[in-house]
């Protein structure tokens, strides 16, 4: 059963690019790794959904900490954002009807810290500002398979469009 998960890359990814589990590039996990039985196509056009109108989001880089099981995960927590926990709710209610359990830890809301982990040598230091103009959706392969993690969509944050008043000429 595939592991999805839904993450804000700090540089733009493309469908179909792999990498290995080492060489993930900077993210904002949205929504932790999830089971699925439904098809890619449908969550990430749920995805889609769930991200349109959503404008991109300026957040704010705050202290450093360890997380993992061993507290051995170097990462760098966000400032709070409002925004963030918006788009993060959207798509927890748009994903959670394709999940295999809807009660698994992915969808629960109050365990939610936005963060990035270290990736050395890359990292994000407390007071860096960064805009995130994507959200991806990103397929957890098992650790020893050779493609490594696989993109399966990519849909751009951005305003909605104003509409236009004013006179037809005709």
């Amino acid at each position: 059963m595939p592991r999805l998960v839904v993450v804000l890359p700090l540089a733009p990814l493309t469908v179909g690019a792999s990498f290995a589990v080492a060489e993930w590039p900077l993210h904002v996990t949205v929504l932790a790794p999830f089971q699925t039985d439904a098809a890619p196509a449908a969550i990430g056009d749920a995805l889609r959904s769930a991200a349109a109108g959503q404008p991109p989001l300026t957040l704010v880089a705050g202290a450093d900490e360890l997380f993992g099981r061993r507290h051995d995960i170097p990462v760098t927590l966000l400032l709070a954002h409002a925004g963030l926990g918006r788009l993060r709710d959207a798509v927890v209610d748009a994903i959670r009807p394709f999940a295999a359990d809807p009660d698994e830890p992915a969808f629960a809301g109050p365990d939610f810290r936005a963060h990035v982990t270290h990736k050395p040598p890359a990292r994000l230091h407390p007071g860096d500002t960064l805009t995130l103009s994507q959200i991806a959706l990103v397929d957890m392969l098992p650790r020893a398979h050779a493609a490594g993690r696989t993109v399966l969509a990519a849909h751009p944050l951005r305003t909605p469009e104003t509409p236009r008043v004013g006179k037809m000429v005709g």
